[in-house]
């Protein structure tokens, strides 16, 4: 095939998706074009999706794992399909279940609701006594001891209650207390090694995995982890975000292909956004600043649980 006729394969994809990836004057969906990355391979499927897929301002990483599933989705129905955008797991190498991976995590509900990601015991345990279904402890501290006293606070705090408990990175000390579940970020998880993982699926807690695109979320799926994270979803000023945000088209792609993961839709999520992120399939919001800025935090958790029914 020509260089020509790759061009025209590319403007296909661009043209049919460029409305809903990089919508005209939309804010929280379009993202600017980035550099075409060197191409890995030399099929036209995967040369045009690489340039298509750059050109609606995917990452590299991205670009290029999108590239690879759309070649292999032509590879797999015997033709090319610019208006299906890949979301079929076997066409990004996400191989069925017990075939060469790793066991599964621990389950968790497949919906996890509202979700609070806290900064220490005592909001977890008031917000459990609020009725707020998954709770995460995210404290920060490099003293161990302090970790490990947080950490057994927390679990007490939300003791009687129906409340799961995820501490966030502190895995050791999960385990050590007896959390539900531990939460780790991309970074945490390319840093643990295959022993870490082993010893926190041994102790039957869930996992869950923070995400911010495709090449990540089959990083991710790698390890068969409890629940996957997608995010972060609009602009937020609580963490610098290595990735920009993902916005509404992108999340409800991403629902498409993990959806056979509880998913938890994350970043930037306020209460007025609520019915949108759920209508992309993401079955729990993540929310921070939403219960701990809100003057009565109590009273935003009933109303943001109401947004499930």
């Amino acid at each position: 095939m020509t260089p020509a006729e790759i061009d025209a394969l590319a403007h296909a994809i661009v043209q049919h998706h460029a409305p809903d990836f990089a919508p005209a004057g939309s804010e929280r969906g379009a993202l600017p074009p980035q550099p075409v990355p060197s191409p890995s391979q030399a099929q036209p499927a995967y040369l045009a999706a690489l340039q298509a897929c750059s050109a609606l301002g995917f990452i590299a990483v991205d670009a290029e794992c999108l590239a690879r599933a759309w070649q292999a989705q032509t590879e797999r129905t015997g033709h090319f399909d610019a208006t299906h955008w890949p979301d079929d797991p076997r066409d990004f190498g996400m191989v069925e279940a017990g075939a060469a991976l790793p066991p599964a995590f621990a389950a968790c509900p497949r919906s996890l609701g509202l979700y609070a990601v806290l900064p220490d015991a005592q909001w977890a345990g008031r917000m459990a006594r609020a009725g707020v279904p998954t709770v995460q402890l995210r404290f920060k501290s490099e003293d161990p001891v302090a970790v490990e006293r947080e950490v057994r606070a927390a679990v007490a705090a939300v003791q009687g209650t129906p409340a799961l408990l995820f501490i966030n990175d502190h895995w050791q000390a999960a385990i050590d207390a007896g959390a539900y579940g531990v939460h780790v970020g991309q970074e945490d998880l390319d840093a643990m090694q295959a022993e870490d993982l082993a010893r926190i699926r041994a102790a039957g807690l869930r996992l869950g995995v923070s995400t911010h695109g495709y090449a990540e979320m089959v990083r991710a799926q790698a390890v068969r982890p409890s629940y996957v994270a997608l995010g972060a979803v609009f602009p937020t000023t609580l963490k610098r975000m290595a990735t920009a945000p993902q916005g509404l088209t992108r999340l409800a792609a991403y629902v498409r292909l993990m959806q056979q993961y509880p998913l938890v839709a994350i970043g930037g999520i306020g209460a007025e956004q609520f019915p949108e992120v759920l209508a992309t399939g993401a079955g729990s919001i993540a929310v921070v600043r939403a219960l701990v800025n809100a003057a009565d935090p109590e009273a935003q958790a009933r109303a943001l649980q109401a947004a499930w029914g």
